[in-house]
């Protein structure tokens, strides 16, 4: 992640975009197809191959049954153009009805191991029965044990962004960093909002999102896992129900850096490609974008 962290702490931040928030997320075992979760490991490296090699998803399409429907999704992370580890990781169990995202932050031996920390610790305690903000937290707290011993000049760090989804249809999204989470009903919509610099510019009306995008400053994270105390950090949760032809996207701000929401919303608007290719579709936005930075997308619909 090419993200800097900055330690600035919002207190009482509430999202922008809300549905329901509910302190009784219900949970439960979903009925599925896949044979085992979907899991990316960080710190692959760049290669000369051409950009339609490395496109390759690790599994192809899958769908889990969901009631009397399905949820079927796509995955993919991309190293990009301009750096050599990709410090990016993501989890899937549909199993579980857990997805996530994690960007890590640090350089070679932190960030990949901070992001694969975050999925680790997260999926462990969710599986333990707690939940996915408790999860989160338990998280930070070990990354930062991790890296107390560590003489480093960056502290290592992730941001995660993480939904659940549970047999009735209900979802609850969470979230540190600047790593993001989009809802498609029609329409995209921003569900998340970033823990950064240039989004307290935008809140205080100091700053457009569109100047945000060109900003010095925009990879400054105000909160990220492993770098912000437990005692200060807020986990953000927002909490609505996965309705026939909605969709959820989990990504990492190098798919966001050099891809514009209205782009996300056209590729999401297609109706005659699956969910893996329309990941793939976004990747490929993304690459033809500059690629910047790891890049890592998965793509949930309920169909």
């Amino acid at each position: 992640m090419g993200a800097s962290m900055h330690l600035a702490e919002r207190e009482g931040f509430e999202p922008s975009v809300r549905y329901e928030r509910t302190p009784d997320f219900e949970s439960g075992t979903i009925d599925h197809s896949a044979t085992s979760p979907v899991v990316c490991s960080a710190a692959s490296k760049a290669t000369g191959q051409a950009r339609k090699n490395t496109l390759a998803h690790l599994h192809s399409p899958a769908h889990l049954a969901f009631r009397d429907r399905m949820i079927e999704f796509g995955h993919l992370s991309h190293v990009g153009l301009r750096r050599e580890l990709n410090e990016d990781t993501y989890y899937g169990d549909a199993e579980l009805g857990l997805w996530l995202v994690a960007d890590g932050m640090g350089g070679h031996d932190s960030g990949e191991v901070a992001s694969a920390m975050a999925r680790d610790v997260v999926t462990r305690e969710v599986r333990a029965g707690r939940s996915l903000s408790d999860a989160i937290r338990r998280a930070n707290e070990d990354i930062i044990q991790q890296g107390a011993g560590r003489n480093e000049r960056m502290p290592m760090g992730t941001t995660v962004v993480a939904v659940r989804i549970a047999i009735s249809g209900r979802f609850e999204l969470a979230w540190v960093g600047d790593s993001r989470a989009y809802l498609w009903n029609g329409g995209l919509q921003q569900v998340s909002s970033d823990h950064s610099f240039v989004q307290e510019l935008i809140d205080r009306g100091q700053l457009t999102p569109e100047q945000a995008r060109s900003h010095p400053n925009r990879n400054v994270v105000t909160k990220a896992l492993g770098v912000t105390e437990p005692d200060r950090l807020a986990v953000e949760t927002v909490t609505g129900e996965l309705k026939l032809g909605m969709q959820i996207l989990l990504c990492s701000d190098g798919l966001t850096e050099d891809v514009s929401d209205a782009l996300i919303a056209r590729a999401l608007a297609q109706k005659d490609i699956s969910a893996q290719e329309c990941v793939d579709h976004l990747v490929a936005a993304a690459l033809d974008g500059g690629g910047s930075d790891n890049i890592t997308a998965i793509l949930l619909r309920r169909v």
